[in-house]
C-alpha cells in the first residue's frame, strides 16, 4: 500500500466535482491519504476545466508555484486531470515540465496505474544522491486517444470507466446529505465556443439499473438529495436491446439521435428507458431520496414527457437550469446552438404551464455569453429582451474568451472590443440582479422546506477564516470524497449563549436561504436535513428566514 498523501483541487463544473469525488474514493481505497493543502502532500493533483479562461489561469499559476518546490523535493508528484489535460495534451507537459501525470476525463479509470508509476519514478529520483537541482518529469499520460472507445460497442470489453462510478466510495456523511450521480458522459452538440465534445468524447448513457443502484447506496448512507448530471442531461436514452454486457457489467451506450419535441419520443418502447422514465423510476424506487434534481438541460430536446414526470412526482424539484447563451438568432446560429430565441422562450412557456403553481413556483436559471464574435448592439439588445422575458432566478453571465480547441477559436475572429464586452457584461448582470431581487422579494411571507447545506459565510468569517480559506471550502477544492463540510459548526452547547449560528440552505427551486439555528438545536444536527422555514426578508442573493 503506498504511504502517500494527496492534495486534490477541483476547478469548474459539477461534473468535475463528481470526477474528483470518484478519484478520491478510488485512491483512498488503495491506501492514499488526503491533505488539506498542497504543502502537506506528496502528490498534488489538479482536476481542470478549460471552458472558462479564469479557471485555466488559476491552474497555470498553481503549476508555476510548484516548479520551485519540485526542485527542492524531487519526490513530489504533480498531475493535471480533466479537460485542460485533454485539450492541451503533451504540449502542456512541455510548457510545464513540473507535470508528471496527464489524465483526460475519459481515462480516469487509469489514474491509479499512472500514479503508481509516477510515484515509483519519483522515489527513484529522490534516492538519487547526485548533487544539483533536478526537474525531471515522470511523464505518465492517458489522453483522448481512447476516449472514443467509450462509445464503441465492439470495444466495450476495453471499457473500465463505468467501473469508476460503480466502485464509488460512499461515506455516511457524503456531501452533507447531498450527492451527484452521473447519468450521461460526453456531448454531441459541438457548440462552436465549447471544447467539451473534444475533451469528454461522444455522448454515452449509463445503464438505468446502475444509476438506480447508486442512488440506493447513497440513500442507505444517509443522502437525501441527489442531483443527476450530464452535459445534456435530458438527452438520456438507454436502449436495452442494444446493451452489451462484459464481465457481468452492462456497458454505457452510445448516444443516439433524440426525437424530443413536444410529445413522447415515438421511437421509445418497452425496451427503452427515456429521461422521463429514469426520473420516475428513481423517484418511485428510491423513496428515501427526498429531493431529486438534474443539470444541465438542453432546451431544444426537452419533451413534455419530462415535464409531466416532474409534475407527477412530488420529490422532483421544480428547478431547471437551461442555458440560452444569447437572445439573438444570428448569434445562436453562429454558436451552433440549434434553436432560435423564440423556440427557447416557447420551451420556458411550456415548462411554466406544466410546473409553475402558487405553492410550488418553477425556478429557472440560465447561462449567457456576451461579446461573442460579430455580436452587435442589436444582438445584445435581443439578449436583454430574452432575459427580461425569461425571468431567471439567477444566471451565469460571462464575457466571451476564445478557447483553444474550439471551432470559434479557429474560424471566428475575436472582434468585439474588450471594453464593449465589459460594458455589456455589466449591463446584463445589472438587469439580472434586478430580476433576481424581484423574484426573491416575491417569496417574502411564504413558508418553504429547505435543504440545510452548512454554515454561512458569516459564520466562517466569525470563525476567523480568511477570504481564500472561505473560497477553498466553498469551491470543492479538496477532498475526502466530494465536497468537504463547509465548516465545522459548533454544537449548541459549545457556542456562546448570545451568539446564534447562521446556516445556509436551498429551497426546492434552488433559492439560497439563510437562517439562524434555533436555540437548543445543534447546527451540526440540522446540516443535511430538510427543515421548514418562514421567509422574512429577501435580497437578490438570498432569502432570510426563521426556522419553524
Amino acid at each position: 500500500m503506498p504511504a502517500r498523501t494527496v492534495y486534490l483541487e477541483t476547478f469548474g463544473c459539477q461534473m468535475n466535482e463528481l470526477d474528483s469525488e470518484l478519484v478520491a474514493g478510488q485512491l483512498r481505497s488503495l491506501g492514499y491519504a488526503f491533505a488539506p493543502d498542497p504543502e502537506a502532500a506528496d502528490v498534488v493533483l489538479y482536476n481542470t476545466c478549460s471552458v472558462r479562461e479564469h479557471a485555466e489561469q488559476k491552474v497555470w499559476s498553481r503549476l508555476g508555484e510548484l516548479a520551485a518546490r519540485k526542485r527542492r523535493e524531487p519526490g513530489l508528484v504533480v498531475g493535471v486531470l480533466g479537460c485542460l489535460a485533454e485539450r492541451d495534451g503533451t504540449d502542456l507537459a512541455r510548457r510545464m515540465p513540473v507535470v508528471d501525470i496527464l489524465c483526460g476525463p475519459g481515462e480516469l479509470d487509469k489514474l491509479p496505474a499512472l500514479l503508481d508509476n509516477a510515484v515509483r519514478t519519483r522515489e527513484a529520483l529522490a534516492a538519487d544522491e547526485t548533487p544539483g537541482p533536478r526537474l525531471v518529469s515522470a511523464q505518465q499520460f492517458a489522453l483522448q486517444g481512447n476516449a472514443s472507445r467509450r462509445s464503441a460497442t465492439l470495444a466495450a470489453a476495453e471499457d473500465n470507466l463505468e467501473m469508476l462510478d460503480l466502485s464509488r466510495a460512499i461515506s455516511p456523511i457524503d456531501r452533507n446529505g447531498s450527492a451527484y450521480v452521473r447519468i450521461t458522459r460526453g456531448c454531441n452538440k459541438f457548440c462552436t465556443y465549447c471544447v467539451v465534445p473534444f475533451t469528454r468524447g461522444a455522448e454515452v448513457h449509463r445503464p438505468p439499473r446502475h444509476i438506480i443502484d447508486e442512488c440506493k447506496r447513497l440513500a442507505d448512507a444517509g443522502v437525501i438529495e441527489v442531483t443527476l448530471l450530464g452535459q445534456t442531461v435530458n438527452h438520456y436514452r438507454f436502449e436495452h436491446g442494444s446493451a452489451v454486457t462484459v464481465g457481468g457489467v452492462v456497458q454505457p451506450q452510445k448516444g443516439r439521435s433524440y426525437a424530443g419535441g413536444h410529445a413522447r419520443d415515438p421511437f421509445a418502447g418497452a425496451h427503452t428507458t427515456t429521461f422521463a422514465d429514469l426520473l420516475a423510476r428513481i423517484h418511485d424506487e428510491v423513496p428515501a431520496i427526498e429531493r431529486l434534481r438534474f443539470v444541465t438541460s438542453y432546451p431544444r430536446d426537452f419533451g413534455d414527457d419530462v415535464l409531466e414526470a416532474i409534475r407527477d412526482h412530488p420529490r422532483i424539484c421544480r428547478y431547471l437550469h437551461v442555458p440560452a447563451q444569447s437572445g439573438s438568432d444570428r448569434i445562436l446560429k453562429a454558436m451552433n446552438r440549434g434553436y432560435s430565441a423564440s423556440e427557447y422562450l416557447e420551451f420556458l412557456d411550456r415548462a411554466r404551464a406544466h410546473l409553475d403553481t402558487p405553492d410550488r413556483p418553477l425556478m429557472v436559471s440560465g447561462d449567457f455569453i456576451v461579446g461573442f464574435p460579430t455580436e452587435t448592439d442589436d444582438d445584445f439588445a435581443a439578449t436583454t429582451r430574452l432575459v427580461e422575458r425569461a425571468r431567471y432566478k439567477s444566471a451565469f453571465i460571462f464575457k466571451y474568451s476564445p478557447r483553444p480547441g474550439t471551432v470559434a477559436f479557429d474560424k471566428l475572429p475575436d472582434d468585439v472590443p474588450e471594453d464593449t464586452k465589459r460594458r455589456r457584461n455589466n449591463d446584463l448582470l445589472a438587469l439580472q440582479s434586478r430580476i433576481s431581487d424581484e423574484i426573491a422579494r416575491a417569496q417574502v411571507g411564504r413558508t418553504a422546506r429547505v435543504m440545510v447545506e452548512g454554515v454561512s459565510r458569516r459564520e466562517m468569517k466569525r470563525s476567523g477564516l480568511t477570504k481564500s480559506e472561505i473560497r477553498r471550502r466553498e469551491s470543492v477544492t479538496l477532498t475526502v470524497g466530494g465536497r468537504e463540510p463547509i465548516a465545522d459548526p459548533p454544537r449548541a452547547e459549545e457556542a456562546p449563549p448570545a451568539i446564534s449560528v447562521q446556516l445556509t440552505a436551498r429551497t426546492d427551486g434552488d433559492l439560497i436561504v439563510l437562517f439562524d439555528a434555533p436555540p437548543g438545536r445543534a447546527p451540526a444536527d440540522l446540516i443535511g436535513r430538510i427543515v421548514p422555514v418562514r421567509i422574512d426578508s429577501a435580497d437578490r442573493l438570498s432569502l432570510h428566514a426563521t426556522m419553524l
